[in-house]
């Protein structure tokens, strides 16, 4: 029998603050920081739910929504939102804090794929993920769309090749 994991255990939450050297020319937080940032929670948050390594596949849909300051705390939040057998989606959420009043707004979301891997990085099988609540249900739902929408696109991709 496997292992049933609820998103909620998977749950991990990021802070740093941003120092200068994390800064792009416009005194703001580096894109690629940011993506560094996100692959790192989302990793946290599989490794949570597979307790095994795992490796990213993909990130998807990753919107900067607002630029991160210099000085202020950078916030990653990250959830595994649907598991197959191998692969499982997680969210990431970024936002920024001011530190000196605790507002915080949201800068970016992404999604990213992770496989779950042995010690020989081939893939292995994930616990079963049991979404408890409509939230989480609506996350698992929206995950399931946007993969068969990322396997949609993948295969046209390939008919377009094979009859270019």
């Amino acid at each position: 029998m496997s292992r049933v994991v609820h998103p909620d255990e998977t749950r991990c939450e990021m802070t740093w603050i941003v120092m200068p050297g994390d800064l792009n020319a416009l005194g703001t937080v580096f894109g690629g920081q940011v993506c560094s940032w996100i692959d790192i929670c989302g990793a946290v948050a599989a490794q949570r739910f597979t307790r095994t390594h795992v490796v990213t596949a993909a990130m998807d849909q990753l919107v900067f929504k607002a630029a991160i300051r210099r000085g202020n705390v950078a916030v990653l939040q990250a959830m595994v939102n649907w598991a197959g057998n191998t692969s499982m989606e997680v969210g990431v959420r970024v936002e920024e804090e001011d530190p000196l009043t605790g507002k915080r707004i949201r800068t970016s979301t992404a999604y990213l794929t992770f496989v779950s891997v042995d010690a020989d990085r081939k893939p292995v099988s994930t616990p079963e993920l049991l979404p408890r609540n409509p939230h989480q249900q609506r996350r698992w739902r929206e995950a399931e769309q946007r993969r068969t929408d990322r396997l949609a696109h993948r295969e046209r991709i390939v008919a377009e090749r094979s009859t270019s």
